[in-house]
């Protein structure tokens, strides 16, 4: 499997590629960036190491690149300043993603490729990407709370003492300020968390405000993420190499699932061979469910804001649906919905 990387050469993008070096399962890592001189030294670095990981080819290209590629992941973007939110950098993100959107559908994207939306704010980025790059929904993946559904399981294992990979949490909705945190499935080693030792309010609300600080911290500490990230990002990718069919938190354009409809934001996903497979609805407190609803509401009117701006109405023409995947219910039942793709243009 190929794996090119749109930005490449910066923090996130390097990061990543390392990330999938050390994981050892795909085949080829390219590393894209408008910056050919920063790419081949990440590149070359990468290659270094190449002997005492795995055997792949690592390389710096450009966009003729993406023809030959099954995995495309974007991480080219402006950075988020320490006191801005990630929807603020709509704005000035918007421009550059189409941008890069529209040249990688010039490039000749696999038809049976996957789009893996890494740049912020990435819910909504992810939401245009469906539209404009001509993919079904499926194969379009945002890193969604991947990555802040890390952060919280790592800080509430520290907080509570406990190994952080026997500890089971979910960031779910907007990544950004109006994430949610599932408290009323979280375990440690399979145990409900609520009845775990030292657990209590006060732990809940200090470690989901670390959560949703994390991000701004490490840009203040060391001018951004990129271990972490790369990692999530690598989480994803695998599951789609491997067809493993994980659950992870990643955003997706929404069909039902939890009342949400035609916003991409994250709910716990299926993902393996063909993308997003399912969406998992599990019952929820009514305040998740209400913080859930919220994202969704604050993602829409966001989305409304930037149609407008680029002259494509919201809910246009929807033709050349993709094969439907199924949708797990509460009780069990397959639901059948509607797969479909927006193109640019519509």
């Amino acid at each position: 499997m190929k794996v090119s990387i749109i930005g490449g050469g910066g923090l996130v993008g390097s990061m990543t590629a390392y990330a999938l070096q050390c994981g050892g399962v795909v085949s080829q890592i390219c590393l894209i960036d408008a910056n050919k001189e920063l790419a081949l030294g990440q590149a070359t670095d990468l290659l270094h190491g190449a002997s005492l990981v795995a055997d792949q080819r690592i390389s710096v290209g450009d966009f003729e690149d993406i023809a030959s590629s099954n995995v495309v992941v974007i991480t080219a973007g402006l950075r988020r300043k320490p006191d801005e939110s990630r929807l603020d950098l709509i704005n000035r993100n918007v421009s550059l993603f189409v941008g890069i959107l529209d040249q990688v559908k010039s490039a000749g994207l696999k038809e049976n490729a996957y789009l893996v939306v890494v740049s912020n704010p990435v819910d909504v980025l992810t939401y245009l990407a469906v539209q404009c790059s001509g993919l079904p929904w499926q194969r379009i993946i945002g890193l969604g709370t991947q990555l802040d559904t890390a952060r919280f399981r790592s800080y509430l294992a520290r907080r509570l003492k406990v190994s952080a990979t026997q500890v089971q949490a979910m960031i779910l909705g907007e990544h950004g300020d109006s994430m949610v945190p599932i408290w009323s499935s979280a375990t440690v080693a399979g145990l409900p968390m609520d009845q775990w030792p030292g657990f209590n309010p006060v732990v809940q609300r200090e470690v989901f405000e670390e959560t949703k600080t994390a991000g701004a911290q490490v840009i203040k500490l060391k001018g951004g993420s990129g271990f972490a990230v790369g990692l999530s990002i690598r989480e994803v990718v695998h599951a789609l190499a491997l067809d493993s069919r994980r659950i992870l938190p990643v955003s997706t354009l929404q069909q039902g699932a939890y009342g949400v409809r035609d916003v991409c934001l994250s709910v716990p996903t299926v993902v393996g061979c063909g993308g997003a497979r399912e969406h998992v609805e599990l019952a929820l407190t009514q305040k998740e469910l209400l913080g859930i609803q919220q994202s969704a509401k604050v993602l829409d009117d966001t989305i409304d804001q930037v149609e407008q701006r680029i002259g494509r109405p919201k809910n246009g023409q929807t033709p050349a649906a993709a094969p439907a995947l199924p949708s797990a219910s509460r009780d069990g039942r397959v639901i059948p919905r509607s797969a479909w793709q927006k193109v640019a243009g519509s």
